[in-house]
């Protein structure tokens, strides 16, 4: 009898202990594809233009791979209760449907209504912060909050969807075709 010890446990504390401590490629490619990297890539370029914060921008975008690299742990070590899974699904077509408002607002001229993307920003991020709240640190429910906080910015919404903003529009632009391209391959 094991007496409470259980191997999956720890290994599972010491995938996440790592993660917190190396973001190298390799250990990101496990969990984050090509195509989804490319989206990233896009999101860094586009936080560091609008900010013109090299720093502040790479730190956004380690936190967003952080997160997601955490989530692809908890999957795959089946961490999640059924009710996480429930949440875990609603989350999933919260998030697609954002997605998916964020690319019709964009190709729509006109259609940007900044208090309804808000309104689906928020409901992710309280989802997401619900299903990972019984696995995550506080620090990583932090990084949640950080990484919402930049995209919910009013200033920032309205800079890449009134599109004043000629650098800002062409990598807008770029970003949603990959938006585009995950929603057709369904990822």
């Amino acid at each position: 009898m094991t007496e409470g010890f259980k191997s999956k446990d720890i290994i599972l504390h010491a995938q996440k202990k790592f993660l917190g401590k190396v973001t190298n490629k390799n250990v990101i490619k496990l969990f984050i594809d090509e195509r989804n990297a490319n989206v990233l890539d896009n999101l860094y370029r586009l936080a560091k233009i609008y900010t013109g914060n090299k720093k502040e921008s790479e730190k956004l975008t380690k936190n967003l791979i952080k997160i997601i690299v955490k989530l692809g742990i908890l999957s795959r070590n089946d961490q999640f209760d059924s009710n996480e899974l429930k949440l875990a699904e609603n989350f999933k077509e919260k998030f697609r449907e954002l997605i998916m408002i964020t690319v019709s607002f964009y190709d729509i001229e006109f259609s940007y209504d900044k208090n309804y993307l808000l309104s689906y920003l928020f409901k992710c991020r309280d989802m997401l912060k619900e299903l990972t709240k019984r696995h995550l640190t506080d620090k990583s429910l932090f990084r949640i909050d950080k990484i919402f906080d930049f995209f919910s910015n009013p200033k920032f919404l309205d800079s890449v969807f009134i599109k004043r903003d000629i650098e800002l529009a062409e990598t807008m632009h770029i970003l949603i075709n990959g938006l585009k391209e995950l929603l057709d391959r369904d990822l």
